[in-house]
């Protein structure tokens, strides 16, 4: 019974790597993906002033990930334009979420029922383009485990790596929104997803590739369904990450803030006089002031 289970698993996950992605599943990463491009503040407004504007911005939201992928391996950036059929597929995606006469296709499809499975489905693309990265990577570095891993990782979470970018578009600059310095959940599941799907093609971890595909998956699925569902910002990493990065990299240091608290204290006792206050006008300064006043609103 256990080995005919691991047969139909086997099976199944085989079937599920052998799935097609397009035009199914790439409809929904695409409405996703503009989704959260209208979420952000502006966004509406710009479409309106420069539609041109909005469709790069929608654009880099859907092909992001391959735009990063293919400079990071020496390609043409712009190589994966030349899939008309998903060009024209998003961009339909986009014209209706921001332009559909009364808002009908964006209430729809943010929906929250319908909103979840859209999300399911994105993080099935999402995992497959882990993993086709990964192969791609390894395919022409053989031995090259770092740009496997950083294939792998762009290609699964490009669209916020290269979000500072997007917002240059829109006109907004917040360097402080970088993606590396505050990993969302998407783009650390993607960086841990792809040093397992590294390890899997150089044989280190020994499992296939259908069932990595099949079992990561379904683990992106619950997570980001989950925390879609609840509104949560809160990363299922949390707990182990709060557990093994102070024993292996250290807490944060206090001792500056402690300094700067002394020294704030220690400079609290000094007795600080305030400015001396700035002279009287003499009555014919303040008529002039008004004649100027005055003047200037007649101008």
């Amino acid at each position: 019974m256990e080995l005919a289970g691991a047969l139909q698993l086997g099976e199944l996950a085989a079937a599920f790597a052998a799935l097609p992605i397009f035009p199914l599943f790439d409809t929904a990463y695409f409405i996703v993906s503009v989704l959260y491009l209208k979420y952000e503040p502006g966004t509406v407004e710009m479409s309106r002033k420069s539609p041109f504007a909005s469709w790069l911005c929608a654009m880099l939201h859907c092909f992001g990930s391959y735009i990063l992928a293919d400079l990071l391996l020496g390609e043409p950036p712009i190589g994966y334009f030349s899939n008309n059929s998903s060009v024209i597929l998003a961009t339909a995606v986009w014209y209706l979420i921001f332009f559909c006469p009364m808002n009908l296709f964006y209430k729809c499809v943010s929906f929250l029922p319908m909103k979840l499975i859209f999300v399911a489905m994105k993080e099935v693309v999402r995992v497959r383009k882990i993993a086709a990265g990964v192969h791609h990577a390894h395919h022409l570095y053989h031995h090259g485990w770092f740009i496997m891993m950083a294939t792998g990782w762009v290609k699964g979470s490009g669209v916020a790596l290269i979000s500072n970018f997007e917002q240059l578009l829109r006109g907004v600059w917040k360097p402080e929104t970088n993606e590396i310095l505050h990993m969302s959940f998407p783009t650390k599941a993607s960086l841990y997803g792809t040093i397992l799907f590294a390890l899997q093609q150089t044989h280190w971890l020994p499992i296939s590739e259908a069932n990595l595909i099949f079992f990561f998956t379904m683990f992106m699925i619950v997570c980001k369904v989950f925390m879609t569902a609840t509104h949560s910002h809160t990363s299922p990493f949390a707990p182990v990450e709060n557990f093994l990065c102070p024993v292996f990299f250290g807490s944060v240091s206090s001792g500056h803030t402690s300094h700067h608290h002394d020294h704030h204290h220690g400079t609290s006792h000094e007795v600080v006089h305030p400015p001396p206050p700035p002279p009287a006008k003499s009555k014919e300064e303040l008529n002039e002031g008004t004649r100027k006043r005055k003047a200037k609103k007649a101008e």
